[in-house]
């Protein structure tokens, strides 16, 4: 799936990504899903459970 495949997708990210290039941005269509901020237009990981995802990250247990 691409970002155009989510035409109602609002994007963000996060506030402590200090606005540069090198992040992952969020949207909470779709059940959620998550793209590289550097490849908008890119490959797009949807259907993401966003909440159990940042709290696995914020534990550190977070698989990549």
């Amino acid at each position: 799936m691409r970002a155009r495949d989510l035409p109602g997708a609002s994007w963000r990210k996060s506030s402590r990504s200090g606005g540069g290039e090198q992040c992952v941005e969020l949207a909470h269509s779709a059940g959620g899903a998550v793209r590289d901020s550097k490849n908008p237009d890119g490959p797009v990981l949807a259907a993401v459970d966003l909440a159990g995802l940042i709290s696995a990250a914020k534990r550190g247990a977070a698989a990549v």
